[in-house]
């Protein structure tokens, strides 16, 4: 868990996407995330994270519905939702944290 640690210390604001490969919803998330990461380039950090390979995080964080989006800055969570999103509607809200 440090490792989470250093990757939500980033300069910038991180989206982070909870998902596994067998959730139809996380799937469908997956080009969304990418091209939020596209449009937004390096005015975010974007880490997508397999909670069936990181159980103790998802745990920690009480990863229940998937996908779950956080957005982190300056190592505190200040946005979370479970469920899909649209990229235009993610980008937005990412936008707002820069």
């Amino acid at each position: 868990m440090s490792k989470f640690g250093e990757l939500i210390n980033a300069q910038v604001p991180v989206l982070i996407d909870f998902y596994t490969d067998w959730n139809e919803p996380s799937l469908s998330m997956h080009p969304v995330i990418k091209d939020v990461a596209a449009a937004l380039g390096d005015k975010v950090k974007v880490i997508m994270i397999d909670v069936d390979k990181n159980k103790e995080l998802a745990d920690a964080l009480r990863i229940k519905g998937l996908p779950t989006l956080m957005i982190y800055k300056d190592g505190m969570m200040i946005w979370r939702q479970s469920g899909e999103l649209d990229a235009n509607t993610l980008i937005g809200i990412v936008q707002e944290q820069l």
